[in-house]
């Protein structure tokens, strides 16, 4: 049986080709808002992190209502890190939208997810998007994503793929580059045309595949997906099955069962064949698992989702200021915190380590771990991090390392300073190609090699370059890296940093805190331009004297201090150092606060 009267569809690109501005367009045109609605840009970027990096974290549903057809519609990350969004979000729907920057073109996450929906054989529909760029590359576009589905082996059919020219800000879209679009309604015309509706026994058994998870205090877990087969109902007694056998079969109850209905989930007493929704009452429901009617018990096939390669070890903060800013502090509330992230994360891993106070956390990236730091602090956790580290791995007896494909676009003129620094962090050049006025430049990279080279890769490019990796495969270990080039400043009290104390500071090095700043020993306070650490006295007062001399009372002018993000914090923290994280407060540290201990330490 076909669904004529639904269509469900997932937008897949790069990080900032529009995609959620172009789904507030699609949102508006067809009626989700009420005349006089104050609505918000990107209004299915929900979180405050998300609208303040403007990038799209988390899978979000959505649903219009054009020609009475329902069109189910998921907005999925851009960002490589969060491609386990992705790859599970495409099970739900029965096609993809492309979206294409018109200027930038395809870049490497839009190679990454249209792979899979390549090997999934969904129906393709592709956007070129901001048309209205006064750099847009109309002519261009075209034969990029026609290589790109030629490189990937799409069918014959995927390389027929209908093209549509959008400017998502303006909410327009036409069929051809030459015309002036009026609004978007090609693009739901050719949606309804181009997705196939979704098809399933209606009077068979039931059959759902759980894609995503949800988490509410109140209800637990919420199971998100897509009915393959049959029917639904609350109150049904159904059985959860998985495909890859992980956990034993067990029967349960539905307590209550939802559907998006434009921005707002709404409750249904039953959904059928191809309808996505939302089901809670099952305690333990995972991704991957099948929900089943009891008579008819066949899990779905699931992909394996990929497996992290980086890890970074969390640990209750141990510093002089610990407990002054966070509320919740204790290993017990930092244990319970990540274990509860990995019911809805499914890239996520936790593990405990030989501590009761520390935990080994895994993820696709720096990005992905430093986005759960931030929504941590923001929930008025307290804890320390120690720097990224990627996850080895032993394949036929041979070490193996995680190998990123980098795609670099600089100015002309800045390629040689960049080829050089990545020389040393053993990348493998793989093309080069000038684009008018720029370079772009792709590499084969170990992920060790990126870490802390994106401020170098903005210096050398005077903040022009743009730099993009997506996860390639394990290879052989690639040998040493350099590390950091420079040192650290380590404070050698604990007080309130004073002028006269920084005065004298600033000159071994760049400081990283201003006058007034409560420090401890320990602490670092700056970046020494040697490769040694320096101990310096920024409490230091001057000493006073009955005597005036010349000169001796001028002001004494402090440069400003370097401010660092989350980021840039880990991008910056050795070995021997960890980031301390509070609500109010990022402070780098050395793992060995005492400096007596830190240098027998470091001599032997």
């Amino acid at each position: 049986m076909l669904r004529e009267d639904l269509r469900n569809v997932a937008i897949i690109a790069h990080v900032d080709h529009g995609k959620t501005t172009l789904v507030d367009e699609m949102l508006k045109q067809a009626g989700a808002f009420r005349q006089n609605q104050d609505v918000n840009e990107r209004v299915m970027d929900s979180g405050d992190i998300e609208r303040e990096r403007g990038i799209t974290i988390l899978a979000k549903n959505t649903s219009v209502l054009y020609k009475d057809v329902k069109i189910n519609i998921i907005d999925t990350p851009g960002h490589a890190d969060f491609s386990g969004e992705v790859e599970r979000i495409l099970k739900m729907v029965n096609g993809v939208i492309v979206l294409v920057d018109a200027a930038e073109g395809c870049m490497p996450q839009t190679r990454f997810v249209l792979s899979k929906a390549i090997e999934m054989k969904h129906p393709i529909i592709v956007v070129v998007n901001k048309i209205d760029r006064p750099d847009a590359r109309l002519d261009e576009i075209g034969d990029e994503i026609l290589e790109l589905l030629l490189d990937l082996d799409a069918t014959d059919e995927q390389i027929e793929s209908p093209v549509l020219f959008c400017s998502g800000r303006m909410g327009t879209a036409s069929l051809s580059q030459f015309e002036d679009g009026a609004d978007i309604t090609p693009l739901f015309d050719t949606i309804l045309e181009h997705i196939p509706a979704p098809e399933g026994d209606e009077t068979a058994g039931l059959q759902m595949l759980i894609s995503s998870i949800d988490y509410n205090e109140y209800v637990g877990r919420i199971g998100v997906g897509r009915i393959e087969r049959g029917t639904v109902k609350t109150g049904q007694q159904v059985t959860i099955t998985d495909f890859h056998g992980s956990h034993p079969d067990f029967n349960s109850k539905i307590v209550t069962l939802y559907q998006i209905d434009g921005l707002v989930r709404t409750p249904v007493n039953d959904a059928k064949v191809g309808d996505i929704v939302w089901i809670s009452g099952i305690e333990n429901i995972s991704i991957g698992d099948t929900v089943c009617s009891t008579d008819c018990v066949e899990a779905i096939e699931f992909v394996k989702i990929s497996e992290p390669t980086v890890e970074m070890t969390f640990s209750v903060n141990d510093s002089p200021f610990a407990g002054r800013e966070g509320k919740y502090v204790t290993s017990r509330q930092l244990r319970d915190r990540l274990y509860r992230e990995i019911l809805k994360d499914v890239s996520l891993r936790v593990a405990d380590t030989d501590t009761t106070d520390s935990f080994l956390v895994k993820g696709r990236g720096e990005m992905h771990l430093s986005v759960l730091i931030e929504t941590m602090r923001r929930e008025g956790f307290e804890f320390s991090v120690s720097p990224p580290r990627v996850i080895f791995e032993e394949i036929d007896g041979v070490r193996c390392e995680p190998i990123e494909r980098l795609y670099i676009d600089v100015p002309i003129g800045n390629e040689g300073a960049v080829m050089e620094k990545l020389g040393t962090r053993k990348a493998e050049l793989q093309a080069m190609a000038p684009s008018g006025s720029r370079m772009k430049i792709e590499f084969k990279i170990p992920s060790r090699g990126l870490f802390g080279y994106k401020s170098e890769f903005l210096t050398d490019t005077k903040g022009e370059g743009i730099m993009n990796s997506v996860y390639e495969d394990y290879e052989p270990y690639r040998g040493d890296i350099p590390k950091r080039s420079t040192g650290s400043l380590v404070a050698f009290e604990t007080g309130d940093a004073v002028t006269y104390g920084l005065f004298n500071a600033q000159e071994r090095g760049r400081l990283f805190i201003g006058a007034g700043t409560p420090v401890y020993e320990g602490m670092i306070v700056g970046e020494c331009p040697k490769a040694e650490d320096l101990v310096v006295n920024v409490c230091k007062k001057k000493h006073l004297t009955n005597t005036r001399a010349s000169g001796s009372d001028d002001a004494l002018k402090l440069i400003t201090p370097v401010k660092f993000s989350l980021e840039d914090s880990l991008e910056f923290i050795s070995d021997d150092e960890l980031m301390e994280v509070t609500p109010k407060t990022i402070r780098l540290r050395k793992r060995i606060l005492n400096n007596q201990l830190r240098a027998k330490s470091n001599s032997k």
